[in-house]
């Protein structure tokens, strides 16, 4: 967005030879010691609370994991349930990726852009743990609706603003989905592998470890794509924010709506949809009922997304082929050559 000006440094450029020195007038730079100061104070702020910010994530995350490390530690082969567990929503990420017609985005970026949502899906434990103990409403529609899908949806939108969102690269709406599906794949990662290994450490001895590991497992690969597609929704519109920095809020705002919305139905709808169907229908048996609604459900809100990068990608190559379309006029003998 471009910088806005004051009257008398409109004036200046407009009337003067900009020999006149706005300094501390209509303009500033850091030239006194107050102003290197005032400069010094201000980056060691803001780049320390970053810091901190990235510090407390990553000690939340360390203590988060001991349980997933113990259960690996103790039988290596369970890793291999962790990486089949997002296999799915990988797919889909890539899928996003693939969808993005204007240029691949850097491999380092998509990384830690994956890493920070790692880090940041902490925060949303914590906040809904600690929200779930204090109000007392775990496991109802208010407490999917108000707080595990705006919290949720909100971590992962994070991990795209604070770094991706910054950098050149970042330049077209839709990368703003394809990082936002790189950070529900990050949060679907940690969170399947601490789902995954609570259901190994509390399940009966007795019972066979590959037994519970591929039942959990299964449970937590449809999951994860809900969280790749709702956060690319929210990503969709960080990244149409950024080019419409004058409405950037209320269009941010607006992505978060509707992925915590949809995320917060699933939520909701997923422990009592597939219990009646399984009632209705009894041949069908809860299990398949309960993955029949999943798909249906991810499929549902995922053509949702689809219609959005389609509308984007079918426009893109329509203004592209016209402008490729255009012929350069004709030059005349009195034209000067261009290059």
């Amino acid at each position: 967005m471009q910088r806005r000006r004051d009257p008398i440094e409109r004036a200046e450029e407009r009337n003067g030879d900009g020999s006149t020195d706005l300094y501390d007038v209509s303009t500033w730079e850091a030239r006194s010691a107050a102003d290197l100061l005032a400069y010094a104070i201000y980056t060691a702020v803001s780049y320390g609370f970053r810091a901190l910010v990235l510090l407390i994530a990553i000690a939340i995350t360390l203590v988060l994991l001991v349980s997933p490390a113990a259960v690996v530690v103790r039988d290596p082969f369970v890793a291999a349930f962790f990486a089949l567990s997002v296999v799915p929503a990988g797919l889909l990420a890539g899928y996003i990726w693939y969808a993005d017609v204007t240029t691949n985005e850097p491999l380092w970026l998509l990384v830690v852009t994956f890493l920070l949502s790692v880090l940041f899906a902490t925060f949303a434990a914590v906040i809904n743990s600690v929200t779930a103990t204090l109000l007392g409403i775990g496991g109802t529609a208010l407490f999917f609706y108000l707080i595990v899908g705006p919290v949720e949806e909100t971590v992962k939108l994070l991990a795209v603003q604070v770094f991706a969102y910054q950098k050149d690269s970042f330049d077209a709406v839709i990368d703003g989905a394809v990082y936002g599906a790189v950070a529900g794949l990050g949060f679907a990662a940690i969170e399947n592998a601490l789902y995954i290994s609570r259901v190994i450490g509390e399940a009966n001895p007795e019972t066979s470890i590959l037994v519970t590991a591929s039942g959990i497992t299964t449970v937590r690969a449809l999951t994860g794509p809900g969280h790749v597609i709702y956060s690319a929704i929210a990503g969709y519109y960080l990244g149409l924010a950024k080019f419409n920095p004058d409405d950037a809020g209320p269009i941010v705002l607006k992505g978060l709506l509707v992925a915590a919305f949809v995320h917060g139905t699933y939520n909701v709808t997923v422990g009592i949809v597939p219990g009646l169907i399984a009632t209705a229908l009894p041949t069908i048996g809860y299990g398949l009922a309960f993955v029949g609604y999943v798909i249906v459900y991810d499929a549902a809100i995922g053509y949702y997304l689809y219609r959005k990068l389609s509308r984007y990608r079918r426009t893109y190559r329509a203004v592209r082929d016209d402008a490729e379309s255009v012929s350069p006029p004709e030059l005349t003998e009195f034209d000067p050559p261009q290059r």
